[in-house]
């Protein structure tokens, strides 16, 4: 058992509630969301100036240099699309660039070692960014408000800079040896010399200012979403990269767009889940589900059974995902959250820069951080998900809407690489399968199957639950840690058929992660 003095904490976390409601990773961005709502905004509305706005608060997740996905339930239209805006790799990328030169870690899934781990850190993992073209699709289809008028807040947040606090410092520290390795990011994510920068002791507040980043957002407010890609924007954009080594071009941002798509639907119980499908993690949750059948139904709390179906599904989707799809396991920085109105819109939005700090590279002219989507594409040759040029890459991202009776229910989603799928499922068979509510179901201890190593069980389960699962698959208990999350960051928001009322839920342990009403 581990020594941690977490093991005494006993964290609890309270639901929000109103006719609009925000849940997001980090609070500040929540509220930014539930501000728009206040002035007359939809959830589409709200849900992008949130994913503006938090792309200055936790840079190391999110940000205009990174991509996404998200799946949105129109009230006008009465139905569920789809969002993406996933990576694409350049169209004149080298695929001999990434060399593989070791066997990586020792298990069947992970990807091999490749030269100077350019698939990970530095301008030659960087794929496309879709992030500004995908919220922008999301506004002009389904919002209500102008560009300009979603991109204040996070303009002005961009332009004071991050609040630092404890857990910025950790974040800053466990990126620091990629940070340090490029002049920008070492310039602005470690200040003090080139070390994780402190409080003083009267813990005075500091920001920090993230390069020209609120310049930039100020250039992509003015010009609009294709300032991004074909403006004097894409061209600052476009020289950076290729000075860094990149083979992603003025053309490569100048042709990409988002896509408007038909969601994964299908039907579990008298609920419809609605999910991003395509080389998501969608079909791997739809799979999982179709493999625990009925044995997870019941009323209340989650019983052995419920666990130990989801625990054999999950390693039985798994398996299927990573021998005909190609994942890896890895230390993913990505950011969820929601947003739903009183008009019935719902937005479960994932966007992320992959790892943490993305490619750790922020451009010098324009301060944004890079992702590096090079990492999702299997550097071993002749493979479904090889690294190509032009090409989309598989991901973990999985935002669901789900509707009862032809209307919407829940939506919800997570961050955390492969954790993201089990996260979502057990969380959405609790609130269809057992009935509960949503803050008691955040609550409730889960179980991570990743398709790699033993099942994690949270320590906090019951005995019993653990003896079950362990009867059936190896198991390894793990601790309520704040710093690295055990089982993923989920955020949900849910709305009473009956009253109207929506109640927003965020991971517990998450110490930024909350919610705000209109």
């Amino acid at each position: 058992m581990s020594e941690s003095l977490t093991s005494q904490w006993k964290v609890t976390k309270q639901a929000v509630r109103g006719k609009g409601v925000v849940v997001a990773q980090n609070c500040r961005a929540a509220e930014v969301g539930a501000e728009i709502l206040r002035k007359g905004g939809n959830a589409i509305d709200a849900a992008v100036a949130t994913g503006m706005a938090i792309g200055a608060l936790e840079p190391w997740m999110s940000g205009i240099g990174g991509v996404g996905f998200m799946t949105i339930w129109s009230a006008k239209e009465q139905r569920a699309w789809t969002i993406d805006y996933g990576p694409i790799s350049a169209k004149k990328l080298d695929p001999s660039n990434y060399k593989i030169v070791g066997p990586g870690p020792a298990n069947p899934f992970a990807w091999p070692d490749i030269l100077e781990q350019r698939n990970e850190v530095g301008y030659h993992s960087i794929a496309v960014p879709g992030m500004v073209a995908g919220l922008a699709k999301a506004l002009e289809r389904f919002g209500s408000l102008k560009w300009q008028d979603v991109m204040a807040p996070g303009t002005a947040l961009a332009k004071r800079g991050m609040e630092l606090d404890w857990y910025m410092q950790v974040m800053l520290a466990n990126g620091a040896e990629h940070l340090s390795k490029f002049p920008a990011s070492k310039a602005n994510y470690l200040p003090d010399n080139g070390r994780v920068p402190t409080l003083d002791w009267q813990a005075n507040v500091r920001y920090l200012k993230l390069g020209n980043l609120g310049e930039t957002y100020q250039r992509l407010s003015d010009g609009g979403p294709r300032e991004y890609y074909e403006g004097n924007l894409a061209r600052d954009i476009a020289a950076d990269l290729q000075a860094g080594g990149s083979a992603i071009s003025y053309d490569d941002l100048a042709s990409y767009e988002a896509r408007i798509v038909e969601p994964l639907s299908f039907q579990h119980g008298d609920a419809v889940i609605n999910v991003a499908g395509g080389l998501t993690a969608g079909p791997t949750l739809r799979r999982t589900i179709e493999l625990a059948g009925a044995k997870t139904k019941g009323k209340g709390a989650p019983d052995a059974d419920f666990f130990v179906a989801i625990a054999e599904g999950m390693h039985k989707a798994y398996e299927e995902r990573l021998k005909t799809m190609g994942d890896k396991p890895t230390n993913t920085c990505t950011t969820h959250f929601c947003a739903a109105d009183s008009e019935g819109n719902m937005v479960a939005l994932t966007q992320t820069l992959m790892s943490l700090f993305g490619s750790c590279v922020m451009l010098p002219k324009t301060g944004i951080t890079m992702n590096n989507g090079m990492l999702w594409f299997d550097p071993e040759p002749n493979r479904p998900n090889s690294i190509a040029p032009g090409k989309r890459p598989l991901c973990n991202i999985c935002p669901v809407v789900v509707t009862k009776d032809g209307k919407p229910w829940f939506c919800i989603g997570a961050s955390g690489g492969r954790r993201i799928v089990p996260a979502v499922t057990q969380l959405s068979l609790m609130l269809i399968d057992r009935g509960m509510d949503v803050e008691a179901a955040f609550h409730q201890p889960r179980i991570d199957v990743s398709g790699v190593g033993p099942i994690r069980a949270n320590r906090d389960l019951p005995d019993a639950v653990k003896k079950a699962i362990a009867a059936k698959l190896a198991i390894v208990e793990v601790g309520n840690q704040v710093s690295p999350l055990g089982f993923a960051n989920p955020s949900c928001i849910v709305r009473d058929p009956a009253s109207g009322e929506l109640t927003g839920m965020n991971e517990v342990m998450s110490p930024w992660a909350g919610g705000a009403a209109q």
